[in-house]
């Protein structure tokens, strides 16, 4: 199930509690940089990277920077380098790091709603 499928279910069954939205969490990020560890390899030993293995090619990155500064990063890695895609593996990156963003939202809120008290 989709985080928009889930919203929609909230919102069916009339729960209005404070929570955390899709719309929220998108909200929180302030920025967004892809690399593939060959980029990586090549930024940190611009000399080392004519000698690094290809696979390093199929490794992407998502670094997604939050309205406070903290980050959080997803990676993708494909298999098969006959499949690699850069914008899926772009578009799953991502994702692997928008779920790291919902635990760290949920404990904010609870402790607003812990010191509302």
């Amino acid at each position: 199930m989709t985080d928009h499928a889930i919203e929609q279910e909230i919102q069916a069954r009339g729960l209005t509690a404070p929570r955390i939205t899709p719309a929220d969490l998108q909200a929180n990020i302030k920025e967004c940089h892809y690399f593939t560890a060959q980029n990586g390899v090549q930024y940190a030993d611009p000399f080392a990277a004519q000698y690094t293995d290809k696979s390093l090619d199929l490794l992407t990155f998502c670094v997604l920077v939050l309205k406070n500064g903290f980050t959080v990063t997803g990676e993708s890695a494909c298999a098969s380098p006959e499949n690699f895609d850069a914008e899926v593996g772009r578009k799953i990156a991502r994702q692997n790091a928008e779920k790291k963003i919902w635990p760290l939202m949920g404990y904010a809120l609870k402790q607003q709603l812990h010191d509302a008290k």
